[in-house]
């Protein structure tokens, strides 16, 4: 079991969470995601890895409170152990040099985007983020992004904090006034969806991790299926990143609310 060496809370259902793995902390690379378990018979979930210390043998896990099962892994606290943490998983986030890169998220989707901005701007990269949310409160990691980008952007929906509008302003903004050679963008699929329809207009490439439905985390139980270019992928093994302007995002979100009443 992994024990929680660290806890902290960034709003009132987003929690942070600094875990004992040495193994996943030595082989973690950007875009890399777990899978954890509270409890012999806790349902799995999938958590990207938002940073790791390989010295100290440690992950860094963002989690919000949603469902029963996510508010079972936040009621968790430091001394605890967390039942199983399998991982790393999926395929890495592809990093070159190729000029300014724009990453955005949304909510709790910038806690994974912090290990990709973190690795494009140690490829040599212009990096240039911009952080969306409803409220100044659920603005999370802003100071860590702010290390590793050349510019950091804020928008919020009711302009409590930043620029008051949505990522998609932000994001035009910039593309407007240079050129952006990659745009990477990590939140709600009605944000992904919306980036990517923005930068398609602009043809400026772009990759959407999608956090979609999954279970098992191997591809093997085929809930997390989704269509890509007309062809039929699996986010856990083919993923979870992927060309945004390919992805049909309508029946990403359809799936993606086949759970709600449940949850």
């Amino acid at each position: 079991m992994n024990k929680i060496i660290k806890k902290e809370y960034f709003s009132e259902k987003v929690v942070k969470l600094v875990v004992e793995a040495p193994l996943i902390a030595r082989s973690r690379k950007a875009g890399h995601f777990v899978i954890v378990r509270v409890g012999a018979k806790g349902e799995r979930i999938p958590l990207t890895i938002a940073s790791a210390d390989k010295d100290k043998g440690t992950i860094t896990l963002v989690v919000q409170a949603v469902g029963k099962s996510s508010s079972k892994l936040c009621a968790l606290n430091e001394g605890d152990y967390i039942t199983d943490v399998v991982g790393p998983l999926g395929q890495a986030t592809h990093i070159e040099k190729v000029g300014t890169v724009v990453c955005c998220g949304g909510g709790v989707g910038v806690a994974p985007l912090l290990p990709i901005v973190e690795a494009f701007k140690k490829a040599g990269n212009r990096v240039i983020t911009v952080l969306a949310a409803r409220t100044k409160e659920l603005i999370i990691l802003e100071e860590q992004m702010k290390t590793n980008s050349d510019e950091v952007i804020i928008m919020t929906d009711d302009g409590s904090y930043g620029q008051k509008g949505l990522v998609t302003q932000g994001v035009e903004d910039v593309i407007k006034r240079e050129k952006i050679d990659l745009c990477v963008t990590i939140g709600p699929a009605i944000m992904m969806k919306f980036v990517s329809l923005l930068t398609k207009k602009y043809n400026i490439p772009t990759v959407a991790s999608l956090n979609t439905i999954m279970v098992d985390g191997t591809g093997m139980c085929g809930a997390c299926r989704i269509t890509v270019g007309g062809k039929t992928k699996f986010v856990c093994v083919d993923g979870p990143e992927f060309d945004a302007h390919q992805v049909d995002f309508d029946e990403m979100m359809m799936r993606l609310s086949s759970y709600k009443d449940m949850e």
